[in-house]
């Protein structure tokens, strides 16, 4: 064939490297892991077998189970068997284990007898960016992600759940009753042995309903009224439209880098209360007094963003635009401006809004704006469907006004962009 490029003869002879070491170039990041990890000290990190055994047969030892760990998770490579597969085919990794090749066995069980070890490494590697000074920006971005567990749904008990198979049981026994009661009344009209097995079916059914009265008990001692019979942590937690059962991972990302410098799970399905948390463990990570912190949408909660204004952190979260006002071609609250020194909302129209009074509403003090005007006004119809337009303000309104102010500051799209690549690329 002309003109393509053409493979090797499978047939010729070829003096392949006498060296391993040959096949990896300098610029490799495998060479950084294998740098990394012997560096490590093992033994103070709580890692098991790092002192071997006087009996029995030899054990791998931990850095070599490390590196195996630590070149999966970069590469993508999750499961221990596909991990095993590439530790006896993959050239970078066998150069980093020296041509050891544990079974999967072996590198699942150290991950999970190692676990709290681990995250010390990632303390460690942390620690090591600080000394090199990658975290100078003091700019993190912070999502979350769902990860399903293995709890499967049919194994999560909800009150809802509990509610409904009791409704079902009940029904079955009003069934298996009536059939009992028409063989007392007609003997004949029901088969030979009908009646001990429906006998058998009613202990069944009355046995399983005493199991859900228990786990109805154990259901209202549960703080989130949910129960997981496999893995107890997880719960029930909506993810692009669908319910999953298993655990939001909060992860904060260094924006320059893109190096994940905190992270948690969680069991809350929302990521409205995690701001405040994650971006206190980014800053410790960092070592820094000051942070800037990038989330989407799903973080804005007027408390989390007064604790961070209080604890030296700049949230940047847009706020989402929850009113259907301007859907309906009505005025919304950007529309109306607020004036600090009169202490009122200057409205479309050009009136003034004074405060009437002020509530409590789940732990937060709002307070009420509405113009005498409103009757009157001609543009009524475009501002609300009631006889006064009501406007509601907390009483740290100025610390929301304030981000988004700077969030129009500075380019909203290019610090959204930020965010996202921060955390994709991390993933």
């Amino acid at each position: 064939m002309k003109r393509f490029v053409e493979g090797a003869d499978r047939s010729q002879s070829v003096l392949f490297p006498a060296r391993l070491d040959d096949y990896i170039d300098e610029e490799n990041p495998v060479r950084v892991i294998d740098m990394f990890v012997d560096e490590l000290n093992l033994g103070e990190l709580g890692f098991d077998g790092v002192l071997p055994a006087t009996t029995g047969r030899p054990a791998y030892h931990p850095s070599t189970l490390l590196k195996i760990y630590i070149y999966g998770y970069l590469n993508r490579v999750q499961s221990s068997r596909r991990r095993e597969r590439e530790a006896r085919r993959n050239v970078e990794l066998i150069w980093l284990t020296g041509r050891c090749m544990p079974d999967f066995k072996t590198i699942a069980d150290f991950r999970k007898n190692n676990g709290a070890a681990i995250k010390r490494v990632c303390s460690q590697f942390v620690l090591l960016c600080r000394q090199m000074k990658l975290f100078t920006d003091a700019v993190v971005a912070i999502d979350g992600s769902k990860f399903k567990a293995v709890n499967n749904r049919d194994r999560n008990v909800t009150a809802a759940k509990l509610k409904t198979r009791m409704q079902q049981l009940e029904a079955s026994v009003d069934h298996y009753l009536a059939e009992l009661d028409r063989a007392d009344r007609e003997p004949g009209t029901l088969p030979e042995g009908r009646v001990p097995h429906l006998t058998g079916k009613l202990a069944t059914v009355r046995e399983q309903m005493q199991q859900l009265a228990a786990l109805d008990r154990q259901l209202q001692e549960s703080p989130d009224q949910q129960v997981s019979l496999t893995d107890p942590d997880a719960c029930s937690m909506m993810t692009r439209g669908a319910g999953i059962v298993g655990y939001n991972v909060q992860t904060a990302v260094d924006a320059t880098h893109h190096l994940i410098v905190a992270h948690e799970v969680t069991n809350v399905g929302s990521d409205r209360g995690q701001l405040t948390a994650m971006a206190k463990r980014a800053c410790e990570a960092m070592g820094q007094n000051t942070l800037t912190a990038l989330a989407d949408r799903g973080y804005f909660k007027g408390e989390e963003i007064l604790t961070c204004e209080q604890s030296g952190i700049t949230p940047l979260v847009p706020k989402p635009l929850t009113s259907n006002s301007k859907a309906d071609g009505r005025f919304d609250k950007r529309d109306f401006r607020y004036l600090p020194d009169l202490d009122v909302y200057q409205c479309p129209a050009g009136e003034h809004a004074p405060r009437r009074f002020s509530s409590v509403e789940n732990g937060m003090v709002i307070q009420k704006y509405w113009s005498s005007a409103c009757p009157t006004c001609p543009l009524r119809p475009q501002c609300t469907t009631s006889r006064y337009r009501r406007i509601s303000r907390w009483e740290h309104e100025s610390v929301l006004e304030a981000m988004q102010t700077d969030f129009i500051s500075t380019p909203v799209r290019c610090v959204i962009d930020v965010g996202l690549s921060s955390i994709h690329s991390a993933r």
